[in-house]
């Protein structure tokens, strides 16, 4: 859990491929969120931004969190990388709307990638809920296709 990502996930993996990211003010949230999901969020593939995914691994002990850099070292600009690789299937960004963040151009480029590549992204616990429990959360397969051959 504390190399850094040179090679993305498979974009043909069964499993479902999520990213989990949250800014400080969100992180604690985030790791009580995942604690929630714990029984779904091990049978998926989690990368997520180096601060993010150490707090959520005290949550989740026998999850494999897969980091990134944290998100102001460059970690976002790789998470936007995986998705317009097509190698995310789902995005968790708690992300905090009131606090200025250092590196809010990689912050809207990541939220603009995911819009463009038609990734669901979740920007709060409502909206993480609702694409968590959804039926096609579990059949990642099902709406990759299209979404490749809009690529």
């Amino acid at each position: 859990m504390n190399g850094i990502v040179t090679i993305g996930p498979d974009a043909g993996h069964q499993r479902p491929v999520v990213a989990l990211v949250a800014h400080d003010g969100r992180k604690e949230e985030m790791a009580q969120w995942a604690a929630f999901n714990r029984d779904t969020l091990q049978r998926c593939t989690v990368y997520a931004t180096r601060t993010t995914g150490k707090t959520v691994a005290s949550q989740l002990p026998s999850a494999k969190i897969h980091l990134l850099l944290s998100g102001p070292l460059g970690g976002d600009a790789q998470l936007g990388s995986l998705i317009a690789e097509g190698r995310i299937d789902v995005v968790f960004f708690f992300w905090d709307p009131l606090t200025t963040q250092p590196h809010d151009v990689d912050v809207k480029a990541l939220l603009r990638l995911a819009v463009l590549h038609d990734v669901p992204i979740a920007c709060n616990r409502s909206s993480a809920d609702y694409l968590i429990s959804s039926p096609l959360f579990s059949v990642p397969e099902q709406y990759r296709g299209d979404r490749k051959r809009a690529l």
